[in-house]
């Protein structure tokens, strides 16, 4: 009879809990698409291995910036006792974009000049959209 007043009351105890965390689950998140700047630079090499030229400047980018609420939770059924639902703020959507890099320099350090060498274009994939997802769930 004792047992059986613990688990009730360890029972409501994780109904209340749960209704709690269930109810500021998604409330004080901030998940959010934000430009950026990066210094990307970028080699080129020839079939042999050699170094060409390098290539860099400033790119404008997104990234993804906030706060996303996640719990642990006590729990019956799982072998560690606790049920943990962790949820990041990352990408939800990607973009691919095509920069272009105008500063570019031979293997000496030389400043390229020719109309062919003195820029170099690159794809790159940005976060389009940002949002709360859970965390270490790659399968999009």
């Amino acid at each position: 009879m004792k047992l059986l007043k613990v688990l009730l009351t360890l029972a409501l105890v994780l109904l209340t809990e749960i209704s709690a965390v269930h109810s500021q689950h998604r409330g004080d998140e901030i998940c959010e698409t934000l430009p950026s700047q990066i210094h990307l630079i970028k080699e080129e090499y020839d079939e042999l291995g050699r170094l060409q030229r390098t290539c860099n400047g400033e790119v404008q980018v997104n990234k993804c910036e906030g706060m996303c609420n996640s719990q642990v939770q006590p729990s019956v059924i799982t072998p560690t006792g606790f049920l943990k639902e962790c949820y990041c703020c990352r990408e939800s959507f990607l973009r691919e974009r095509l920069v272009t890099l105008t500063h570019c320099y031979d293997p000496d350090g030389g400043r390229l000049t020719g109309a062919e060498d003195s820029s170099m274009d690159i794809r790159l994939r940005e976060p389009a959209e940002c949002k709360c997802l859970k965390c270490g769930d790659f399968s999009r």
